[in-house]
């Protein structure tokens, strides 16, 4: 006798309740061995790959590419002993009961009830009685509701039929107006959906700058002696193949700072009534996307050399760029460097990512006039920004935090006497 399971979406990152097919890699009546890849979805962190635990035959495909489902609803079924005999005269394959999360993003159990089998099936966009538009299937559902044909549709989204547009074709047309000139709809806007990565990112923004009382402050440093460094340094055995670039600097900087100040290194717990000091650093670096803002971490960032932040910050902001960053590399994280600078943009006001008391905004390093022992000198400049809680972190802390990163950069020789 055949034996049925249903791949369940996991919850693949703390707190997700639900992703967004991109992609279904197998069909059915295909061969799956164990942890192959059959599915790709976007979280509201980034795009993960889904691994199938077990080995046997694709036997029905139920979702489509660009459906959003939640957290525990089944992906796809299969026979896991196919040579016993195939499908069961139509029964319903039994959904798994529990579906643990992908390894390294929790213990959260996820349980699901059973559902219905269906037959899906990919629409074409040209049939018999003409182009039909792509539409979502909550969307096609409503259309069949309320008695709307999608091939009689105009759409609003790159050519992708939204519920606003079946609720605009199923209105009784409006009593005429007189001498009202015609307005063309969605003729000069573009509507997208609001989810994944930019969902989860104004969704935190928004959280943190009405949770914790920001306080942001402002140095301009001369960094002339940290630019002449990294040029000797560059030249060094010990870095040859490593891109060493400013942000490298600032983030050691940041590391060594936070020794004399773990205040800016600590978190908020209003649950427990308590601030929680940590005695490492999982230094955040927030990088822009194809999908966003996501802000990666570097683990134990106040263990490495300059060498070896300087190989970890390549390695980051590459993943990220391809959007390869998995969720679990973006939990967890005590402090964060947005760097501004890298769009020549001088500084900011950057919003502290929940869960973390500070955040450094490094900017560009510019050529200026700059007063060095009574004369007048071009010399390369940075301005830095750095906010933070301050519930937890009082001016005296947050100005000796901000002067030590300074002082490190204008002369990185300091870093000794740290």
């Amino acid at each position: 006798m055949p034996e049925f399971k249903q791949f369940l979406l996991a919850d693949t990152a703390e707190g997700l309740t639900e992703a967004e097919i991109l992609s279904v890699r197998v069909q059915p009546g295909d061969e799956v061995t164990v942890n192959q890849v059959v599915c790709e979805v976007e979280t509201a962190k980034a795009a993960v790959e889904l691994p199938i635990p077990w080995a046997g035959k694709v036997t029905e495909i139920l979702v489509e590419p660009g459906q959003t489902v939640e957290v525990g609803a089944p992906i796809l079924t299969v026979d896991v002993d196919p040579a016993g005999g195939g499908s069961v005269n139509g029964s319903p394959p039994a959904a798994e009961e529990e579906m643990k999360p992908l390894v390294g993003y929790g213990s959260k159990t996820v349980t699901t009830k059973r559902r219905a089998r269906r037959e899906v099936t990919q629409e074409a966009p040209v049939t018999k009685g003409g182009y039909v538009p792509l539409a979502k299937p909550p969307v096609r559902k409503l259309a069949k509701e309320l008695g709307v044909d999608l091939r009689a549709l105009a759409t609003s989204v790159d050519g992708v039929i939204t519920r606003e547009d079946v609720q605009r074709a199923a209105a009784p047309a409006a009593p005429t107006a007189p001498a009202a000139a015609p307005v063309p709809s969605g003729a000069r806007e573009r509507r997208v959906p609001i989810k994944g990565v930019r969902k989860a990112t104004a969704q935190a923004m928004v959280s943190s700058a009405f949770t914790a009382p920001h306080v942001t402050e402002f140095l301009t440093v001369d960094v002339t002696p940290m630019m002449e460094l990294r040029e000797k340094l560059k030249k060094h055995p010990s870095f040859a193949g490593v891109k060493l670039t400013p942000l490298a600097f600032a983030a050691k900087a940041v590391c060594l700072a936070v020794k004399r100040t773990p205040d800016v290194n600590a978190s908020w717990d209003e649950a427990a009534g308590e601030i929680v000091y940590k005695d490492y650093v999982h230094l955040g670096i927030a990088a822009a996307t194809p999908r966003g803002l996501v802000v990666p971490k570097i683990r134990d960032a106040d263990a490495m050399s300059l060498a070896e932040l300087a190989a970890a910050l390549e390695q980051l902001t590459t993943t990220a760029r391809e959007g390869k960053t998995p969720p679990a590399d973006m939990l967890g994280g005590t402090i964060t460097i947005t760097n501004v600078g890298v769009f020549g943009v001088d500084t900011g006001t950057p919003i502290i990512n929940p869960g973390e008391s500070a955040i450094l905004a490094f900017g560009a390093i510019k050529d200026m006039p700059w007063v060095v022992d009574g004369q007048l000198a071009v010399r390369k400049v940075l301005q830095l920004a750095l906010s933070f809680d301050h519930r937890l972190v009082d001016g005296q802390q947050g100005s000796q935090f901000l002067a030590d990163v300074g002082a490190i950069l204008a002369d990185p020789a300091m870093a000794i006497t740290y």
